[in-house]
């Protein structure tokens, strides 16, 4: 093995210096063509563009649009747009379960994986509600709900999970104030990367 190590070490040398040599000189190089300045497509994207994408929805409730809904509008929508994906209450599925709280708003998902997570027992903040439901849902027509249909699924989905009154109403100024029962069990992350990574 020694012998071997040897006798490569001896070639490899002079080989790896012609290599180099060879691109340093332009040998082995393909021929440089110049790009064109414009390749006949696509457009600046206007103002306009950019607010039609900027559509997320901060947990401060930063990008929340003008609007309001109420529970009992919320059950309607919910009835006749999510039950058949979620259930009647929200627990029976067959998809994800949207209902659910658990004694003394404990939070045991780190060592038992058996708990569901669901809004009401590991959502950290309620306007991750409007956020998720504009974006997605319904399944079949994601975006074909209204902003006061949206807001109305989130007072009714928030009143399912024991969190706000039967007549509350949901708006840019009520749904930043709802404290959800695991907001405290989060923590921002830090990570900047490299040796800061913990």
């Amino acid at each position: 093995m020694v012998r071997l190590r040897r006798t490569f070490s001896k070639y490899a040398l002079p080989a790896a210096a012609v290599v180099m040599l060879g691109c340093a000189s332009g040998q082995g190089e393909s021929p440089r063509h110049d790009a064109p300045d414009s390749f006949g497509f696509g457009q600046l994207a206007t103002d306009d563009d950019i607010r039609a994408l900027d559509i997320d929805i901060m947990p401060d409730g930063t990008g929340l649009p003008p609007g309001s809904g109420s529970v009992e509008h919320g059950q309607r929508i919910y009835a006749a747009k999510c039950a058949s994906c979620h259930g009647p209450t929200g627990v029976e599925g067959p998809y994800d379960v949207l209902v659910g709280r658990i004694p003394n708003d404990e939070f045991p998902f780190a060592n038992d994986r058996s708990f569901r997570s669901t809004i009401g027992n590991y959502w950290p903040y309620a306007t991750t509600l409007y956020d998720y439901i504009y974006r997605t849902m319904p399944f079949e027509a994601p975006g074909s709900l209204a902003t006061d249909e949206i807001y109305s699924l989130v007072a009714a989905l928030l009143f399912m999970n024991d969190l706000v009154p039967a007549d509350a109403v949901m708006d840019a100024e009520t749904l930043p104030q709802v404290v959800m029962p695991s907001r405290d069990r989060f923590v921002a992350d830090n990570r900047r990367g490299g040796p800061e990574i913990r």
